[in-house]
């Protein structure tokens, strides 16, 4: 541990210098430890232990000491639990400033906080300031040298126990003023690039999750109708391998062709992202990531997309029917879960309900109303609400008679292999969450999912039910107040969102 003097914390007035100063912080961070990399690879010399004291992250500090008992705040975020002092270290604080001083500002106007910037003990990992260019570069150092001379990502620091509530305080030591450090967040920043094939920047705070390729060519051709439209805000649409379309591009682009250039398939989990920003700046547009099948796959994504602290996420896939009255495309919002994904059992074991969010469902199925102009006892028809079972075995129906009674006792409707996990990751995570299925088969009775009637099906349902997830995307956005609900906070959670 670095000594306090050796990391001087400095008091800053308001929430806007107090991002100025982390910035500054971090950015002088970052350029010390490239040109000690530049310099070293160059044949010079390696740092020392004191020019190493420079590759940190900026620490925020926060201090609240009442003269009486605690102000009642209601709201679910920048919300302080007991008096003491909180403290985060930062990563790309210019890129988070609006979550930074949405985060702060409440808490200077109802607590009073007094706000400190200094250097941590923590270190920047080199790969997360130079990698691009040590790629670019052909050096023949190799891992092993450079980890002798330059902080290296360490798994032994990387970490969900915050989120998870398991973490240990040494004593003395100031309480986490966020869910993630930033470490972790760089950590998921670069592993997002990964999966997604797109700059971790251009992730929008709206986020469509789907399980098939076919919701990408109706997003595509969704981006480029909104940019072509000319509506105030929208900027361009970014694919996998930075393929980028711009608002005066749009109009003659052709869907087809914008996504036959994009190196789609070189990537896990390629995402789609309309980027698209609101009157004050901030980032207001909508990513579609195709995350494929299977709940590991959905643990994976949004372990990383958490960091980036989106407004929300939607799960918009394909489901089995377990109703007889269900017919083929009809939709299923899920109100809760039967959880057999199995991947999440050590952190939100299924014993541990998984609420739904009352602004999610109201908004998915207000937006699956205006989108099918289906109302009343049409809609329902049409549109049920009840548990789905998400399983981690695509071939569950090879042992239907062990698992027959459980499906039957939760009275599920539907069955899948993603929105349970993706419900329960935005519940530990805390990013509000919630699911619409489009029924693509019935196993339980004789309408399996053979290729002639699944054709049909994805022709007929994948572009209807990708609106839907946008409408509903659409009326959360405008009102985004009530979204992060209380029923996400625990008792001790941290002061940030």
């Amino acid at each position: 541990m670095i000594e306090r003097e050796l990391r001087p914390m400095r008091a800053v007035a308001d929430a806007g210098s107090a991002v100025d100063r982390l910035a500054e912080l971090y950015d002088g961070a970052a350029e010390a430890l490239r040109q000690a990399l530049e310099r070293y690879l160059a044949g010079g010399p390696p740092p020392d232990a004191t020019e190493r004291l420079a590759f940190r992250y900026p620490e925020l500090r926060i201090s609240y000491r009442p003269a009486g008992p605690l102000p009642r705040v209601r709201r679910a975020t920048a919300k302080l639990q007991a008096a003491g002092t909180y403290a985060t270290t930062v990563t790309h604080p210019a890129f988070f400033r609006h979550y930074l001083t949405r985060q702060l500002q409440p808490l200077i106007d109802d607590y009073g906080i007094q706000i400190e910037v200094g250097l941590s003990a923590q270190e920047i990992p080199y790969p997360y300031v130079l990698e691009a260019g040590l790629d670019a570069r052909g050096s023949a150092v190799d891992g092993a040298e450079l980890a002798t001379y330059f902080p290296v990502p360490l798994l032994s620091l990387v970490g969900d126990e915050i989120a998870d509530g398991t973490f240990d305080l040494a004593h003395g030591e100031p309480l986490p003023l966020a869910l993630f450090d930033a470490v972790r967040v760089d950590y998921s920043l670069r592993r997002l690039v990964h999966y997604t094939g797109c700059d971790w920047r251009e992730v929008q705070p709206w986020i469509l999750l789907t399980n098939y390729h076919r919701y990408v060519d109706q997003f595509v051709r969704h981006g480029l109708e909104r940019l072509a439209s000319g509506e105030e805000g929208f900027e361009r649409l970014v694919l996998p391998g930075g393929i980028s379309v711009s608002r005066a591009e749009a109009a003659t682009a052709d869907p087809a062709a914008v996504i036959a250039a994009s190196p789609w398939h070189r990537h896990q989990m390629p995402a789609y992202h309309l980027v698209a920003r609101g009157a004050d700046g901030t980032m207001q547009g909508t990513s579609l990531v195709n995350i494929g099948v299977g709940p590991s796959n959905a643990k994976t994504i949004t372990d990383h997309l958490a960091v980036l602290r989106p407004d929300c996420w939607l799960m918009v896939g394909h489901c089995g029917g377990l109703r007889q009255s269900q017919t083929i495309g009809d939709y299923v919002l899920a109100h809760a879960y039967l959880r057999r994904d199995r991947i999440l059992d050590e952190l939100v074991p299924p014993d541990v309900p998984v609420p739904a969010l009352a602004e999610v469902q109201v908004a998915l199925q207000s937006a699956a109303a205006s989108v099918t102009g289906e109302q009343a006892d049409a809609l329902k028809r049409r549109l049920r609400t009840g548990t789905v079972v998400t399983y981690d075995d695509r071939n569950w129906e090879l042992r239907f008679s062990q698992e027959r009674r459980r499906i039957n006792q939760s009275r599920a409707i539907a069955v899948d292999m993603e929105s349970g996990t993706v419900a329960a990751q935005g519940f530990r995570l805390r990013v509000p969450y919630g699911a619409l299925l489009c029924v693509s088969d019935k196993p339980l009775h004789g309408e399996i999912k053979l290729p002639g009637a699944a054709n049909a099906f994805y022709d007929r349902a994948v572009s209807e039910h990708l609106r839907v997830g946008l409408a509903a995307l659409d009326a959360l956005r405008a009102d985004r107040h009530g979204l992060h609900s209380r029923k996400l906070r625990s008792f001790d959670e941290p002061p940030f969102r």
